[in-house]
């Protein structure tokens, strides 16, 4: 099982890029989960949801990995909680740090907010693009940092995914480009 992780900014194109790659490359794909708690509490989050957002997205993250698929894309994962925890709140739990580092990750694309227009949803939070350059530096320094594997993915859409199904091609050692096998997670 190889797992890819979507990573960066808000409006970058991860939950769109992560059903991209699942349709050329089957696996499963599992979305973030805090966009589903936002969903059922109506209502913004605080620093004392970050453990149950961290939690619930290791959950499906957990659920995926024990199916064992051959590629498994992960929309989000811990950094994404940890680097908005500590942007919202100006803190983060402790144990969101050594829970990500014990987990192994075969390649992250960090998706940069450069040419990538920001989409009000009713979730997000950052229309200015500073805003989203400071969250991808704190998602690229935590990258370099801890020695994670990880490319650089911008310009616009169709490059982004021509460079994402170039990375997903290397990571399996393959030209494989059929369409989806399994079926992804919310």
């Amino acid at each position: 099982m190889k797992v890819l992780v979507l990573t960066g900014a808000e409006s970058t194109g991860k939950s769109w890029l992560a059903g991209r790659l699942q349709q050329r490359f089957g696996g499963l794909a599992v979305g973030e989960y805090v966009r589903h708690f936002i969903d059922n509490e109506q209502r913004d989050t605080c620093l004392a949801d970050i453990p149950a957002i961290a939690r619930g997205q290791l959950a499906w993250e957990d659920h995926a990995r024990r199916q064992r698929p051959g590629l498994l894309i992960l929309d989000t994962h811990l950094l994404s909680n940890m680097v908005w925890s500590r942007t919202l709140f100006g803190e983060c739990p402790a144990w969101l740090e050594a829970a990500l580092l014990a987990r192994q990750y075969d390649q992250h694309l960090l998706l940069s907010p450069e040419g990538a227009e920001w989409h009000a949803d009713g979730q997000r939070c950052q229309p200015e693009a500073a805003e989203r350059w400071r969250f991808h530096q704190a998602c690229r320094q935590w990258l370099e940092r801890h020695r994670q594997p990880f490319v650089e993915i911008g310009g616009d859409w169709a490059s982004r995914e021509a460079q994402a199904i170039a990375q997903v091609s290397a990571l399996l050692g393959n030209e494989r480009g059929g369409g989806a096998s399994e079926q992804g997670l919310v």
